[in-house]
């Protein structure tokens, strides 16, 4: 099952006296991702070669480096530790010898899995969407109930009536769920699928 991390990590390593700094952080939209990169590309290193993944989504580049050589071994490197919605960028200095080639690729790739192996990791809840309707009264308690499964409110609207929500659950607490709203609200509060 796919993972994310938990909050920026780092790795450094020095290969044939070039310098590699490498930083990976969880993200929820490519722009996110895009202003990760932005605010920690060193403008004095030499290069700084990136990669992301969020779901079907994914980019990368080489940042000068010959191609192929850095942007695609950071994002196998991510899809090898099995991160979604992940951004990985990797600063190197030159040091005045050459790689080659595959010698790029093992230090872009290899920093990449090294960073993410020993970063702190949550796993990715595959959610589905649902709706159900409460009165203000039980807003609370079905939140309380939502959340205990891991499942999201994604919105709420009022109503003269009372609540309105669309929440995100993960289909193996759906009975559970289900169960609780039904006993809470004699059966009245239903989830529906979107």
């Amino acid at each position: 099952m796919p993972s994310t991390l938990l909050d920026l990590c780092e790795y450094r390593e020095e290969i044939r006296k070039s310098r590699f700094i490498t930083l990976a952080a969880p993200i929820t939209s490519a722009a996110e991702a895009m202003s990760f990169i932005e605010r920690h590309s060193d403008l004095a290193a030499t290069h700084n070669c990136w990669a992301w993944k969020l779901g079907q989504q994914y980019r990368s580049s080489d940042d000068g480096e010959p191609g192929g050589t850095a942007g695609r071994p950071i994002l196998a490197a991510i899809e090898a530790q099995d991160c979604d919605q992940v951004v990985v960028l990797v600063i190197r200095w030159y040091g005045g010898i050459q790689l080659g080639t595959g010698g790029l690729a093992r230090a872009y790739g290899g920093g990449a899995n090294k960073c993410l192996q020993q970063a702190a990791k949550r796993l990715l809840v595959q959610r589905s969407d649902f709706t159900c309707s409460c009165t203000f009264s039980e807003l609370a308690l079905v939140k309380l109930r939502i959340a205990e499964v891991d499942g999201l409110v994604v919105d709420e609207q009022f109503t003269a009536n009372g609540v309105d929500l669309q929440v995100a659950i993960g289909d193996a607490h759906l009975g559970a769920l289900q169960q609780h709203l039904a006993d809470l609200s004699r059966g009245r509060i239903l989830l529906a699928r979107r």
